[in-house]
């Protein structure tokens, strides 16, 4: 299905303070836009962003600077439902899902934009929300507190939300009435809308000081991760013998569904452990038809893609092989530069080190041959 995001900065973001649009202000090095647009870009097809006409030059420099793509911007309107109605105008006849996103929510993970996506093809709506967890009272027009509710039923939710594209454009077509968001909306369509876990640091910048919050998530967000990785596989006869992307004279091979590449099957373990996307046999299955005789250095390839979809990128990655025989120093510089294109990499940031077990262990017999792989992964941008 066809999946596009619409991103909401036609405010003037007075409360948050300043001579400029909080969404333009500067957040790690680049404008608070840009975080948004780059989030949802990653899992949507294209993007619409709503703005004042005297912002737009500014928010077309900032995607320039960033290399960000923005596919069509629209003027907003005297609302924020105004600025949506007309972003939906501009979708293209294909797209079957909306996203609708605060542009001043710059840290909204991508496995919280996923669970809206998913929730929206499923459900018709995903909408992020968070337990209440304070007291919460009703005050009267004097501020006095009048009421204490339930907190047990109430929930405070957040952006972005998703929609089946003809649910959102009927909700804004419909209801006369006033909105707070877009679920509101769809609620006023006697339309109950499915609530997905939202997201702690999925703070909307509104009040002086929150951009300095933002800094400090942010900075915690891309703390460096580290993936450790173990593979092992039988010597065989009459199987090709392949370590990190290379094909080894040898007189026997690893026995394995794909290449049986340990060396690179432990640095995949490893990268999707740091990313916690579990392991490379939940992912690369030997009961899938599809892997079989795989070339691990494309399975590899399509992992730093993978971790890519989750905003990460491999740094450096340390493998070491355990191999009685053969002798594999003389085909150690090629591993190091396969392994390295694969992951984007250049090649100092790759170690391959091959080691025997002094005639101990199944390596050591002769009998398998085991790898073990230690990555750093990293935010991208």
């Amino acid at each position: 299905m066809s999946c596009w995001a619409i991103v909401a900065a036609a405010g003037s973001g007075t409360r948050m303070g300043g001579d400029t649009v909080k969404t333009l202000q500067i957040l790690d090095g680049r404008e608070v836009i840009c975080h948004s647009v780059e989030r949802l870009g990653r899992v949507s097809d294209g993007i619409v962003l709503c703005a004042r006409e005297e912002d737009i030059p500014a928010y077309r420099g900032a995607m320039e600077r960033a290399g960000l793509r923005v596919d069509r911007y629209v003027l907003g309107g005297l609302t924020r439902r105004d600025s949506v109605r007309n972003a939906l105008n501009v979708l293209p006849d294909d797209c079957d899902v909306v996203l609708v996103h605060d542009g001043a929510r710059p840290l909204a993970s991508d496995a919280l934009i996923e669970r809206v996506k998913k929730s929206a093809i499923k459900h018709g709506s995903g909408v992020p929300a968070l337990p209440i967890t304070d007291t919460v009272k009703r005050v009267n027009v004097q501020g006095f507190g009048v009421e204490t509710l339930q907190r047990s039923v109430l929930r405070v939710v957040q952006t972005p939300q998703g929609f089946q594209r003809k649910l959102l454009v009927s909700a804004h077509r419909e209801v006369i009435g006033p909105a707070s968001d877009d679920a509101s909306l769809v609620e006023q369509l006697d339309i109950p809308v499915h609530l997905v876990e939202g997201e702690v640091d999925n703070i909307k910048l509104t009040m002086p000081g929150d951009l300095e919050r933002a800094e400090m998530l942010l900075a915690h967000q891309r703390q460096p991760r580290v993936g450790l990785g173990y593979d092992v596989h039988r010597l065989v006869e009459d199987r090709p013998l392949v370590l990190g992307g290379v094909t080894i004279p040898y007189e026997k091979g690893l026995l394995g569904h794909s290449d049986a590449d340990v060396a690179t099957h432990a640095l995949i373990d490893a990268l999707l452990g740091a990313a916690a996307l579990g392991d490379i046999g939940q992912r690369y299955p030997d009961t899938d038809e599809r892997w079989r005789g795989a070339d691990s250095i494309k399975l590899l390839g399509d992992t730093v893609r993978t971790l890519g979809l989750k905003g990460f990128v491999p740094y450096n990655a340390d493998i070491t092989i355990a191999a009685q025989r053969p002798k594999l120093l003389p085909h150690v510089q090629q591993m190091r530069h396969n392994l390295a294109q694969a992951m984007g990499l250049t090649d100092d940031r790759v170690s391959v080190k091959a080691t025997t077990t002094e005639e101990l262990g199944f390596e050591g017999q002769g009998e398998g041959i085991s790898a073990r792989a230690v990555v750093l992964i990293r935010a991208d941008g």
